[in-house]
């Protein structure tokens, strides 16, 4: 992946260790519904599994940065 999608991925992150359902969906280019689906059929989604807080799915960061640059 080009270095801009990591740079956006850092930046909508600010910081944090996870990212929402949402925002992970945008990072790697897919509908969040497709995200949600991936994880209720198979309990990740793209190889990376999420911790659940309350009633959302909250998607580690670094994982999501190694995704993105081809590493998983």
């Amino acid at each position: 992946m080009p270095h801009d999608t990591l740079t956006a991925l850092a930046e909508v992150a600010a910081g944090r260790d996870h990212i929402l359902t949402g925002e992970f969906a945008e990072a790697t280019r897919h509908a969040s519904q497709t995200v949600r689906k991936n994880y209720c059929l198979t309990g990740e989604c793209f190889g990376i599994r999420p911790t659940k807080c309350g009633n959302r799915l909250l998607w580690p960061v670094a994982e999501t940065a190694a995704l993105l640059k081809g590493g998983r």
